[in-house]
């Protein structure tokens, strides 16, 4: 969330704002919040953290209901924007998603959402190990992969097959091309002596 944050607040995407960050109802502009629960029952109880970020969907509802045309989708990546410019702040593309993946930013009255760092992964100016979302590039333990979902040889399409990747949602027909894992457990041993 971090790092999303930090570069999307410098980048073409910026600024995020903040509204009251330390007080009692504090409000922001996410476009990559992680949700934190406890699953299982007492005492076998663990934490999941589950990220919520827009999903690119293959059939983006939040498109069509846009009056104005700001939300759309890129004929060439399948990346769904929004053109700043044009959006009127109505709030209808929220509505529409099933993901909960748009916000207003109430400082600038415009509907945001995850860019996909759109302005990192291509550009040639950055190494090329560098060209991915600043969520992926960030992320410590290598929970978050980034590639071509269509190509069946892409990492992320391995990932996907072998461990049983999931589409959020199914049910709404979306297709969205971001796509989760199931978690690894990992068991912790004691050293016995």
């Amino acid at each position: 969330m971090t790092s999303c944050k930090q570069w999307n607040t410098s980048g073409s995407a910026g600024p995020l704002a903040d509204e009251r960050p330390y007080a009692a109802n504090p409000t922001g502009t996410f476009f990559n919040r992680v949700q934190t629960y406890e699953a299982g029952a007492f005492p076998a109880t663990e934490t999941v953290h589950l990220p919520k970020s827009c999903l690119h969907c293959e059939d983006p509802p939040c498109v069509p209901v846009c009056p104005t045309g700001a939300s759309y989708k890129r004929k060439e990546d399948g990346i769904v924007l929004v053109d700043y410019d044009k959006c009127i702040g109505c709030k209808y593309c929220a509505w529409a998603c099933p993901y909960g993946a748009r916000e207003l930013d109430e400082e600038r009255q415009v509907m945001t959402k995850c860019t996909l760092c759109v302005d990192r992964i291509y550009d040639e100016l950055l190494p090329k190990e560098d060209r991915k979302p600043a969520c992926v590039k960030a992320c410590p333990t290598g929970a978050r992969l980034f590639g071509d979902v269509k190509d069946p040889d892409s990492e992320v399409s391995k990932a996907i097959r072998e461990r049983g990747g999931y589409q959020l949602m199914p049910e709404w027909e979306t297709n969205p091309a971001n796509q989760y894992l199931p978690r690894r457990i990992t068991q912790s041993t004691d050293a016995q002596g």
